[in-house]
């Protein structure tokens, strides 16, 4: 018996080592190809603090962009806002975010590290642990035992100053979630646009977390961006009333991560347990993504109810109603919630893209439409001016139909190495030959097949390649 459990313990080891050196070499790629960058680097760094390089912001504004196009510019039922960071604080009191906004935070009286208490002790949520049992536990940083304190409740609120005296009449925050001001603003969008239900408000923003213990990489951050809708829908008679909307959200949502390239058989849906369900919702799914380091939560789907324009209605005198049209009733509409972490899906992409089977060469298998550059230009020498003047040609008509790169580093297999760790589709390369015939190579990302093509039709075979 003692061999079997040997045995598997080792093959646990060794895929968690696997999955350890998965995540150092999308970390080391990041960093390495321009995609995020530790932030403040020069000065140390600030811990958990990441910025998003030249290649990576393009990658995270096409996620951010098609994501707009797919579920607002191209629904009627949905429209968009972009609201202010800092809110008036009632706006947090009324939604509940300064009295339930908590996470359960220990003490190491040895090393006085500060954590979170589930992850950090192993709990899954149960922190009512007696003494006896709490003095058994072990410190996640310095390993002592027994020496971390019972937990008690931290808000992650993020807490600052408007004006010029840092005194309690003036404490403001930023806001933990870009939810309340599409709730906020339920009035004016609604008298503006005069949508008849179900409509949706969406916004994509920043948000922040005074998170206790934030980590694997882009994945927890305090700072970070949401892509959120606030759908509303009538007050439901039934159960089945709400489940419908509920059940468009949840398969649009799964739609959504094929499209864009997450690998959908590493994509679990766990449905929220009554008794952790958040203060507003009547049910919540998570979907969650198999990250190198763990099952961990992707998106969300929640049913809020009328919690948030009620609460909103009430602390701020407002009427919030909403009239419909036909039967002249007054109303406050009930809410689903479906929620994109920007920060996230960018992992989740990374993540299901990088593929280092070839000992040769690593490449992020994007999907065309999420890669940075679509296209690489390169003079197959760059101390021939007459190879350089006609890249720079083919390179500056391509500029205003493609996003597109010029490398004229190294030798040319370099450079398709590098291509390959961006994610580049296709890359073009001018030769001597193509001074003579008018015609280039052109070589494919995924298959490293090299076609030869007439430089006249070099555009629309791109733009029939990648399907723009």
């Amino acid at each position: 018996m003692w061999f079997f459990v040997r045995f598997f313990g080792i093959l646990f080891k060794m895929e968690k080592s696997e999955q350890n050196n998965l995540m150092e070499k999308i970390i080391s790629l990041c960093k390495r190809r321009g995609f995020v960058f530790p932030g403040s680097e020069i000065y140390g760094g600030l811990a958990n603090s990441w910025d998003y390089g030249p290649v990576g912001v393009e990658l995270k504004n096409n996620i951010k962009q098609l994501w707009w196009r797919r579920f607002v510019q191209s629904r009627e039922d949905v429209v968009g806002i972009d609201a202010s960071l800092i809110m008036n604080p009632k706006v947090w009191e009324a939604s509940g975010h300064l009295s339930t906004f908590n996470d359960p935070l220990v003490e190491c009286r040895k090393c006085n590290g500060r954590f979170r208490a589930e992850p950090t002790l192993g709990l899954d949520g149960e922190i009512n642990l007696n003494e006896e049992d709490w003095k058994k536990l072990i410190c996640a940083n310095c390993g002592a035992k027994g020496s971390l304190s019972q937990p008690k409740q931290f808000n992650l609120m993020l807490k600052t100053f408007l004006g010029p005296a840092e005194e309690a009449a003036n404490v403001v925050y930023f806001r933990p979630e870009t939810a309340q001001a599409m709730f906020v603003d339920f009035k004016n969008v609604l008298q503006t646009t005069r949508k008849k239900l179900p409509f949706g408000i969406a916004q994509i923003g920043k948000a922040f977390r005074n998170e206790i213990t934030p980590g694997n990489f882009i994945f927890r951050t305090r700072e970070f961006e949401q892509m959120e809708i606030e759908y509303f829908i009538r007050p439901p008679k039934t159960d089945e009333d709400w489940q419908s909307s509920f059940e468009m959200w949840r398969k649009e949502m799964i739609s959504w991560m094929k499209d864009i390239g997450i690998d959908i058989n590493k994509v679990h849906e766990l449905e929220v347990s009554k008794d952790k369900l958040a203060h507003y919702s009547k049910r919540t799914i998570d979907f969650e993504y198999e990250f190198p380091f763990g099952i961990k939560e992707l998106y969300g789907l929640a049913y809020r109810t009328d919690f948030d324009l009620k609460n909103h209605a009430a602390a701020s005198k407002e009427d919030l109603s909403y009239l419909d049209p036909e039967t002249n009733e007054k109303l406050i509409p009930h809410v689903i919630e479906p929620t994109w972490g920007v920060d996230r899906t960018v992992l989740a992409v990374l993540c299901s893209a990088f593929d280092d089977s070839n000992p040769d060469r690593a490449v992020l298998k994007f999907p065309y439409k999420l890669a940075p550059y679509k296209v690489a230009v390169f003079p197959l020498m760059k101390n021939k001016p007459e190879l350089v003047a006609k890249a720079k040609e083919i390179f500056d008509s391509l500029r205003g139909n493609f996003m597109v790169a010029w490398d004229d580093r190294g030798n040319v297999g370099k450079r398709y190495y590098s291509q390959d760790e961006i994610g580049t589709p296709f890359c073009v390369t001018i030769d001597f030959d193509s001074l003579e015939d008018g015609a280039v190579t052109v070589r494919d990302r995924d298959t490293m097949k090299q076609d030869r093509i007439k430089i006249v039709e070099l555009k629309n075979y791109l733009r029939e390649k990648l399907e723009i």
